[in-house]
């Protein structure tokens, strides 16, 4: 039998048996694991909003179905993120067309996200908004300097996407070519657009990681401004950092801390 130690993913998992942490769920149906995504992704538009990430009907967040993974779930066209609830998501189909809900979806964010999950099917979930700092890095075409360690979660795992660049992603090819080079990395700049996520955990992993990179171009910002040259985070230190508080598990985990003030004082998330 496994001690506790052993069994751990993470070092933040306490050693110490017996102590209130967060744990990865389990489900016994395809229904149960459902009911959660759709909860949580609720919950990861409404941090969007408490974050301030609105901006009128642009901004879309996805997570695939756990029973039918060539649909996904996705927040409902004009709908603000702080008003959106389980009973008001959308199921649509890579073709764009809704499976189940009564809103329309965004045709933008089905140009994008279908087009991505498509190229991969082992993303998950995928969030993008038109957010102040990400769009003012973005418009830089330049990827992040490693400068923290929350930089270093990102170290070698973002991409910055000049292709469709400033034109509104509402054409199919746009989307393809952003999939295309998206590849294996968490998170992508598109130079002058804006941030995407994508996650092959969980949508908690790729909204945590999305609001994460929105400070990061903050504070990249800020130094930029400032014209002292900042110091970078060594190879080493960027690698261990990237390993230990920039993986999926970190990203889930970071989320729940979000979740559990959402759910206990937005409780209408669940109608």
């Amino acid at each position: 039998m496994l001690d506790a130690v052993e069994k751990r993913v993470s070092i933040y998992q306490p050693e110490q048996e017996g102590l209130i942490f967060p744990e990865l769920p389990s489900f016994a149906t395809h229904a149960e694991e459902r009911k959660y995504r759709k909860e949580h992704l609720v919950a990861a538009t409404r941090a969007f909003g408490m974050h301030g990430f609105d901006y009128g009907f642009a901004g879309h967040l996805t997570v695939r179905d756990p029973e039918r993974p060539e649909l996904y779930w996705t927040n409902p066209m004009c709908v603000h993120f702080s008003q959106v609830k389980v009973s008001n998501l959308v199921l649509a189909d890579h073709a764009g067309n809704v499976v189940e809900g009564t809103h329309a979806i965004n045709r933008a964010g089905f140009v994008l996200h279908s087009a991505v999950h498509e190229a991969h099917p082992d993303i998950v979930a995928m969030c993008h908004a038109h957010t102040t700092y990400g769009t003012a890095w973005c418009a830089t075409g330049r990827p992040l300097d490693m400068i923290s360690q929350d930089a270093a979660c990102f170290y070698n795992n973002h991409v910055v996407i000049g292709a469709s660049a400033g034109a509104v992603a509402v054409e199919r090819a746009s989307g393809q070519s952003v999939a295309e080079l998206f590849g294996q990395n968490r998170a992508a700049l598109h130079q002058n657009h804006g941030l995407l996520t994508a996650s092959r955990h969980s949508i908690d992993d790729a909204a945590f990681w999305f609001i994460a990179l929105e400070r990061c171009c903050q504070v990249q910002l800020l130094v930029e401004a400032s014209g002292v040259k900042p110091q970078t985070v060594s190879e080493k230190s960027a690698l261990y950092s990237r390993e230990h508080v920039g993986n999926d598990f970190i990203g889930w985990l970071h989320f729940q801390t979000l979740y559990d003030q959402i759910a206990a004082t937005q409780p209408d998330m669940f109608e």
